[in-house]
């Protein structure tokens, strides 16, 4: 999988320096380079799926963006994979819990189950790499999660993004940038 150049787009509607003070920057498409940096270091996501009876299903997982794509892994037997199983389409939001400073990031695409030997170990090395000894150590909260991708206890899937959002706060100016792929 490689990356994507998306084309990038300012949402005038919803962006604006809703109160303007000295020195504040001028509302500008936060660019893709930035997004993914976020994407890369950000340690939590909501992944939200759709159940076969239409219902929204919205949960936290751990992600890792690799080779632009995001990563996670789940049990084969949890609701999100058997979501996922019946309709492919997914979004993973991430960001900071603040009204007035941020960036908050919406990545809505397919996820495919990742199967291929070689691409899971990669995985697992971004995963490791990411989040260290919550994985590496022993009493880490997310242990073992590499062996049991390997014994295929845990399914990989891959999200590269059809579409992205990202909304941000500096300084009282709010920005909304809209990414396409």
């Amino acid at each position: 999988m490689s990356a994507q150049r998306p084309t990038t787009e300012l949402d005038a509607r919803y962006s604006s320096a809703l109160t303007p003070r000295p020195g504040a920057s001028e509302v500008t498409a936060t660019e893709w380079a930035e997004a993914q940096r976020h994407l890369g270091t950000a340690e939590i996501f909501w992944v939200s799926t759709v159940r076969p009876d239409g219902r929204l299903h919205v949960t936290p997982c751990i992600a890792a963006w690799h080779d632009g794509a995001l990563y996670f892994s789940t049990g084969r037997q949890e609701q999100k994979a058997k979501n996922l199983a019946h309709d492919a389409h997914c979004a993973l939001t991430t960001g900071r819990n603040s009204l007035t400073e941020g960036l908050d990031l919406v990545v809505e695409g397919r996820a495919r189950t990742v199967d291929d030997p070689a691409a899971l170990e990669e995985v697992i090395t971004a995963f490791e790499t990411k989040y260290g000894p919550h994985i590496t150590s022993p009493e880490g909260t997310f242990h073992g999660i590499g062996d049991a991708i390997r014994r295929g206890e845990d399914v990989v899937f891959a999200v590269s993004p059809d579409t992205a959002y990202g909304f941000g706060r500096d300084n009282g100016v709010y920005s909304h940038t809209r990414w396409a792929f």
